[in-house]
């Protein structure tokens, strides 16, 4: 498996956080922070309000089990294991060191708590959970496998605490609701290599960490999930991806929730689910109890919305931060980002607006960036970034602040409002005939006065 800490490490590096601009009232990177509590891979219901996930249970530490169970170093090929029994994994490992290659491995079982599933790993179809309070953990090196689960609950592979899961060219096809592909919790590790993931079920992302969060590193591969409210990732942990393919059928592409982070570099992006195209949340399920500060930076690549509501990227009760480096964005909605109130809180957050900052380098950027009154959106373009669209055009914003570098350029494309700093030069603007207003308050620079743009518009005091 040195190839694959290679390529992890490569995957790291790669995918590196980009600094938001340091005096951004909202949502900066956090920097790379340990992860806190993790996600719950149900990106759109209502929100659950603290109560228990289908099925019960998660409240407390749940010991799997398996139709193969190993507790010491050990080599296998050409297994053959299916589980048809509830909570039973096809293959569990809780020590030592597990080699598996060319086998197939299936979980048809219903999992008798959908939270112990999630949270815990029981019912997973390969699963590395080591002892409870192990101080050594366990590891699964898995290549050339072919992973299946069809009962509700049967996760593909899954890592908890301290364990750690190395995967190369394996296929996992998952059929079952609340099935995901690949998935980690309670702090577990996965580093996965060119591997062909598929989910139909609902509630099944691709690839996710649920509570108590985790590390998933990924390297080539296609991953593709049909089932409703599946995202292609949903992360409330680290997660990190490089070369890979991910395309949601029945959810977002990419989903964040709490104070967790997606990194995501060459990486190619797909939803076709008609409501939001990415997702930076903060729910308050329990699930990323934890913290409000999500970030996702993509360098590279390209993020496509098929949908035409709401936007491609959609913040609500959350602090977050989002870095774009040269990405292709594709864009069937008018609106590039919604920042608004949501359908998700507690009795101190619920409804509550959200608060994004972004950073942009090299970066193409085209649509309407929108807030409510409940929420701020500050747009930072630096290095040759270009913005054709209208920035707050119905002056709702709580606060809306435009900071845009002498060598970028902003087309305006409808009236806009920056009731928050605005810093630009009046050269970097075409105003194509519309007109700009800023708050003489956030602004006492430009002393009130009417400044003629290029294009004929002009930068008026509000």
């Amino acid at each position: 498996m040195k190839r694959s800490i290679l390529l992890f490490a490569s995957i790291l590096l790669s995918a590196s956080l980009v600094s938001a601009q340091s005096d951004a009232p909202m949502g900066l990177p956090p920097g790379g922070g340990q992860p806190p509590m993790g996600a719950d891979g149900k990106p759109m219901g209502p929100p659950p309000g603290g109560k228990p996930g289908p099925g019960g249970g998660g409240q407390q530490f749940k010991t799997a089990s398996g139709m193969k169970q190993y507790s010491k170093d050990a080599t296998v090929k050409g297994l053959n294991v299916t589980s048809k029994t509830s909570d039973k994994s096809a293959v569990y490992v809780n020590k030592g060191t597990l080699n598996i290659q060319k086998s197939t491995l299936a979980n048809t079982a219903d999992a008798s708590s959908t939270d112990d599933a999630s949270f815990y790993g029981v019912n997973a179809v390969l699963c590395a959970q080591p002892q409870k309070d192990s101080k050594t953990g366990c590891t699964i090196n898995s290549q050339g496998n072919h992973i299946s689960g069809s009962g509700l609950g049967a996760n593909g592979m899954f890592a908890y605490g301290k364990a750690v899961i190395n995967s190369v060219n394996d296929v996992v096809e998952q059929t079952g609701g609340n099935a995901r592909g690949i998935m980690a919790s309670g702090g577990g590790t996965i580093n996965v290599v060119d591997a062909n993931v598929t989910t139909r079920g609902h509630s099944s992302s691709c690839v996710a960490t649920d509570r108590g969060g985790g590390t998933i590193n990924i390297s080539g591969g296609t991953f593709t999930c049909y089932g409703a409210n599946s995202a292609g990732i949903y992360s409330t942990g680290v997660i990190n991806a490089a070369n890979a393919t991910f395309i949601s059928n029945g959810g977002e592409g990419l989903v964040i929730e709490g104070t967790n982070y997606i990194n995501l570099a060459n990486c190619h992006v797909t939803s076709k689910f008609n409501k939001w195209g990415v997702l930076l949340y903060q729910s308050f399920s329990g699930d990323a109890e934890e913290g409000d500060k999500a970030t996702l930076c993509v360098s590279g690549g390209s993020i496509n919305y098929e949908g035409t509501k709401t936007g491609l990227f959609y913040n609500t009760n959350n602090r977050d931060s989002l870095c774009l480096s040269n990405v292709t964005l594709t864009n069937a909605s008018d609106t590039l980002i919604n920042c608004k109130k949501g359908g998700w809180g507690n009795r101190d957050t619920a409804r509550r607006g959200g608060k994004l900052s972004v950073e942009t380098k090299q970066q193409q950027l085209e649509g309407l960036i929108c807030a409510d009154a409940d929420s701020q959106v500050l747009l930072n373009m630096k290095e040759s970034s270009c913005f054709s669209g209208a920035f707050n055009p119905d002056n709702t914003a709580q606060k809306a602040t435009l900071l845009i570098s002498e060598d970028s350029q902003w087309n305006v494309t409808k009236d806009s409002y920056v009731n928050g700093l605005l810093q630009a030069k009046t050269s970097s603007i075409q105003s194509n005939g519309h007109n700009i207003y800023y708050s003489t308050a956030a602004n006492p620079q430009l002393q009130g006065q009417t400044f003629d743009l290029n294009g004929g518009g002009k930068l008026l005091p509000m």
